[in-house]
């Protein structure tokens, strides 16, 4: 088991020590049965449809769709991920995109559009996906093309394609953001809930990754959208999309973190363990500078990760440096600690099938997606910039 101590940090009350045990006591018992990373779409389903079954979804909504609360709980949100992560990354990934597919209606959404699709996401009987890259529009936001144009007072049609799109291919509704026009750049852009079986919709390309999971590439021919699927105003997307992503980023940091905790304590079984040199390896004293250093770097990313939730819980409006910092750091900081553990196991290390080599590939994505660390440093920078005023 993770360790636990970090939950008497005054960050956490007494909910989300429960929520921590009991969901760590839940992945033990079931995730392992569920997952099956040579059949990555069945096991997502699955393990969607469990975490629904059993309440684990509720953080994804509120409590008038079917969740809990008024609203998200972001240090519940990251504890999960961080909790699901620590036991297998195809659990974090399910339990993550019911949240951040969800996120934009969550946030923005009407109460029709809510009761219409909140529920079944919450319940693990709808899959979420969020779709906002494309090809030549990643991280820059501004430079999207897919667009959809007015047809009629009612409807617009919905032209072009987005790129590694997880859930792609599985989701039973997509958040597509796509420009209206409405003002050059980010300025024009609006969102738009299309259900998975819309007519024009087609699944382009399914696209295999080194930490399987479902991924897609979409293309979109003359889908007639109803106006009535359309999230916030026309021209709110990119506000939508930053602060469904505001809130989430976070929680990549806090998945980054439950890998990071995993590869220390297989590290530390591995040390106490295997002997070298007639003593156990966890006597060498390079042993334990590369512990220390990596139970340092863990610590570290679990301060930054749940100080960025703590914010936004105790009403920061946005948290855009902090949620910034938390994913940048944790996640770099993981891949350093997971790579340290793979060291420490040797040629083992590298074996395929072993816990620390599917570590090894599972963080290395957390490092790009929902914004690459050099993206990040840009975020950082400029807010701390603008935080301290005109420059001369």
């Amino acid at each position: 088991m993770a360790d636990q101590s970090f939950l008497d940090w005054p960050f956490f009350g007494p909910q989300h020590k429960a929520l921590r045990q009991s969901l760590d006591s839940w992945a033990q018992q079931r995730v392992a049965a569920l997952s099956d990373h040579h059949d990555v779409d069945g096991s997502c389903r699955k393990l969607v449809a469990a975490l629904g079954r059993d309440g684990w979804l509720k953080p994804v909504a509120p409590a008038a769709y079917g969740g809990q609360g008024t609203g998200y709980d972001v240090r519940s949100l990251c504890l999960s991920r961080e909790t699901l992560a620590y036991h297998d990354g195809l659990a974090d990934f399910a339990f993550a995109m019911q949240g951040l597919g969800s996120g934009p209606i969550t946030l923005f959404g009407t109460d029709e559009q809510k009761q219409r699709f909140l529920p079944d996401v919450v319940a693990g009987k709808s899959l979420a996906a969020f779709a906002l890259s494309e090809t030549e529009a990643g991280s820059d936001v501004a430079a999207l093309a897919c667009a959809a144009t007015p047809d009629g007072p009612d409807h617009v049609r919905l032209n072009g394609e987005k790129m590694w799109i997880s859930n792609g291919g599985i989701a039973d509704f997509y958040v597509v953001f796509a420009r209206t026009g409405e003002a050059p750049g980010a300025r024009g852009l609006s969102a738009f809930i299309v259900p998975a079986d819309t007519e024009g919709l087609e699944i382009a390309e399914r696209i295999d990754v080194i930490a399987p999971h479902p991924l897609a590439r979409l293309r979109f021919h003359d889908c007639r959208i109803p106006r009535a699927n359309q999230i916030g105003k026309g021209g709110e997307g990119f506000k939508i999309a930053m602060a469904t992503l505001d809130v989430f980023r976070s929680t990549v940091g806090a998945a980054a973190l439950g890998f990071a905790r995993r590869a220390l304590d297989e590290a530390m079984e591995r040390v106490s363990t295997r002997h070298l040199f007639g003593q156990p390896m966890a006597a060498l004293p390079l042993a334990q500078a590369s512990l220390a250093e990596m139970a340092t770097d863990v610590d570290a990313a679990a301060l930054l990760v749940y100080r960025a939730a703590w914010a936004k819980d105790n009403g920061a409006e946005r948290i855009t440096r902090e949620a910034a910092m938390a994913k940048m750091v944790a996640t770099e900081h993981a891949q350093v600690v997971i790579d340290k553990a793979v060291q420490l196991f040797g040629g083992l290390g590298v074996r395929s099938g072993m816990r620390v080599e599917m570590l090894y590939r599972d963080i290395r994505a957390l490092r790009i997606y929902e914004g690459a660390t050099e993206v990040q440093k840009l975020i950082i920078a400029r807010e701390i910039l603008r935080q301290h005023g005109p420059q001369a």
